[in-house]
């Protein structure tokens, strides 16, 4: 599982400052992606435990979130990571293009982004949007959190 980049991030997860991980391998292809250079897997370089641990402890107290975008085709390893960010106390969210994620994934999530990237929809801010950003525990759909006033 590789990461291209880590950013910190504040307008992705509502009221909450996130370390962004994207992962590259993308398999979706999405039409009008921002992030193409996420599609081929060999790009980035490896996500180890070790890295991912350091930097945890490096933005601990500072992040209260951790966000992966995409991953979700190595379940085993977002859910692994996933686990290791709520024991040390981090919020959890997933962005994926997908529809259903796996209940290994999901349990150590606190919010999920689904559905795949359709310019004419537009994204979470859009009334026409096939994307959700949900709450895993209550299953409730918070895309009002990012309507603009």
């Amino acid at each position: 599982m590789n990461y291209y980049d880590l950013q910190v991030v504040l307008q992705e997860v509502p009221g909450e400052i996130s370390l962004c991980f994207s992962i590259t391998g993308c398999h979706l292809n999405c039409e009008g992606c921002h992030s193409s250079f996420l599609w081929k897997s060999e790009n980035g370089i490896p996500l180890t435990d070790d890295i991912y641990l350091s930097l945890l402890k490096k933005y601990k107290g500072l992040a209260s979130c951790v966000l992966f975008m995409g991953g979700e085709w190595h379940p085993e390893k977002l859910a692994n990571f996933l686990k290791i960010a709520t024991d040390h106390q981090f919020k959890t969210c997933l962005y994926t293009g997908e529809e259903k994620i796996p209940e290994t994934i999901l349990e150590n999530l606190t919010w999920v982004k689904t559905g795949k990237w359709d310019p004419s929809l537009g994204g979470l801010d859009s009334v026409y949007t096939n994307q959700k950003f949900t709450e895993v525990k209550t299953n409730r759909t918070l895309n009002h959190l990012f309507k603009q006033n």
